[in-house]
């Protein structure tokens, strides 16, 4: 069954950085499958902690409210493509995915891989 439990022990990737001096110092970690899933500390273990805290709360709603929750990608190696789409087709997709958390580049990748069939 796919509740709380099973989402928090997926491997989702967690990308941690640095904060400049001239932005405030610190640390910011994010789940690269999730925006806006983020925390910040003043070190690496803090802002990593900030982060999951952020995720389940996000988990949470989305399983109180009934809403997809995408699993981890698979660690392949990725590829940077660039393509040109309408203008007014991007911005359906940016509502479209607002709400799911998603950022374009999952949205477009789950799209393929459904209508190919894998």
């Amino acid at each position: 069954m796919k509740n709380l439990e099973y989402y928090i022990n997926l491997d989702y990737e967690i990308v941690i950085r640095k904060v400049s001096s001239e932005d405030g110092d610190g640390w910011f970690a994010y789940y690269k499958d999730f925006k806006g899933v983020m925390g910040d500390g003043e070190n690496a273990i803090e802002a990593i902690e900030s982060a999951r805290s952020a995720f389940l709360a996000f988990v949470e709603v989305s399983l109180a409210q009934g809403d997809y929750i995408p699993e981890p990608h698979s660690h392949e190696k990725s590829l940077r493509i660039n393509i040109s789409m309408p203008d007014n087709l991007v911005k359906k997709i940016d509502s479209y995915i607002e709400p799911l958390h998603l950022s374009r580049s999952a949205f477009l990748q789950k799209a393929a891989m459904r209508e190919m069939g894998i």
